[in-house]
């Protein structure tokens, strides 16, 4: 029979996989309480890094329907519960295990898809979701734009050539073409 505070431990996981839309495992081995709460800074509000064990996290992560992420749960282990944009928290890891090659990316998951560590790294190398929503938005406004100035343009451009005949004929008729004789 379970211990009741590791059975409230493993729920308490259960939720926290569930209630994320990323979770990040990590390799802390060598890092300092220093270095680790300055990890959890720059991660930012939108995740909580903690360090877990193994054996109740594999637990719960089974619960909570991850069973992809079972052979990581090796070494020391902690996981980064992102409850925002994942892109930002991969940043925050790739950008902190730069400057500290003691904490290794060993994978993760994301929206039920597991994740090696490079996809991870290739996810960090995205740009936030606020700077792509925008360039969307600017191309979706250039779109219409530019119908706009071709539709604008082939009025402007008729009335440029009328212009430019009315011109001609006010100015002696120059080549304009002369009337057909009748031929009776």
């Amino acid at each position: 029979m379970a211990r009741p505070d590791k059975a409230a431990a493993v729920a308490e996981i259960t939720d926290k996989f569930r209630g994320s839309s990323a979770a990040l495992l990590t390799e802390y081995r060598g890092l300092t309480v220093k270095q680790v709460k300055t990890l959890r800074r720059s991660l930012g509000e939108n995740a909580e890094y903690a360090v877990v064990k193994n054996t109740l996290t594999k637990i719960a992560a089974n619960e909570a329907g991850i069973s992809e992420l079972d052979d990581l749960f090796a070494g020391p282990t902690a996981v980064a519960f992102v409850t925002g944009d994942p892109v930002e928290s991969a940043k925050a890891l790739r950008d902190f295990a730069k400057e500290n090659p003691a904490l290794i990316i060993k994978g993760g998951v994301l929206d039920g898809k597991a994740l090696s560590a490079d996809e991870i790294k290739k996810l960090a190398d995205l740009e936030s979701r606020e700077v792509l929503l925008a360039k969307l938005a600017g191309a979706l406004k250039a779109k219409p734009s530019q119908a706009a100035a071709v539709f604008q343009a082939l009025p402007s451009k008729l009335v440029r050539t009328v212009d430019a005949l009315r011109d001609k004929v006010e100015q002696g008729g120059a080549g304009t073409p002369a009337p057909a004789e009748d031929a009776e």
